[in-house]
């Protein structure tokens, strides 16, 4: 299973965005807002229109653990989708598995619920899922395992965190179970990502 294992404060600090969402990206941005490297404070340079677009399909992908060729798979899959592309794409990458889990509170981080996924911690309408990028439906439910649901970290996150949960997901069973309602609106992706970058770069 491909995934990301490189420096993560780097990529935060060149994006100026916590992509991977944990502390150690927050204090690094809260400390040294600029990007690392020698010259990393004294870039006065205007960036090009190429560099903002090719940033925002970094933030994209570094913000959902999708690997060049996935990310790329999965623009041309929104392209040929009615309606608008950029909004297509996120939407999907909202849909991910290892995505509702981190939605659901479950996991701070999404590569930690990527983790809880890959590990066979949860269900989806009653079958055991361990794919993250296990696209889901309208009407599924998703669920954790019964030993998941005595696992210390997934009770202190329940407990912990302050996440609201968006509109499309409705919990259930004590929290340890979500049904996708409906699929997500753009106004209800909250992640700092300029689509229609992404879909300009990808025109070219």
């Amino acid at each position: 299973m491909a995934r990301y294992t490189g420096p993560k404060v780097k990529i935060s600090r060149r994006l100026g965005v916590n992509v991977f969402e944990n502390d150690k990206g927050s204090r690094a941005l809260n400390k040294r807002p600029y990007p690392p490297g020698e010259h990393g404070r004294s870039r006065r340079r205007q960036p090009s229109e190429y560099l903002l677009q090719l940033q925002e399909k970094q933030k994209a992908k570094y913000i959902y653990g999708v690997l060049e060729r996935q990310f790329s798979n999965l623009f041309k899959e929104a392209a040929r989708q009615k309606g608008v592309t950029g909004e297509n794409m996120l939407r999907m990458l909202e849909q991910r598995l290892d995505n509702v889990v981190f939605r659901a509170g479950w996991a701070s981080t999404r590569p930690q619920a990527r983790q809880f996924v890959g590990h066979g911690m949860v269900d989806v309408n009653g079958k055991r899922v361990d794919i993250p990028s296990y696209r889901v439906r309208v009407g599924d439910v998703i669920s954790l395992r019964t030993k998941a649901r005595q696992m210390i970290v997934i009770r202190h996150n329940l407990d912990t965190l302050d996440r609201l949960k968006p509109a499309w997901l409705n919990v259930g069973d004590e929290g340890f179970a979500v049904t996708v309602a409906e699929l997500p609106t753009r106004a209800q992706i909250d992640v700092p990502v300029r689509e229609q970058l992404i879909v300009e770069l990808y025109s070219k």
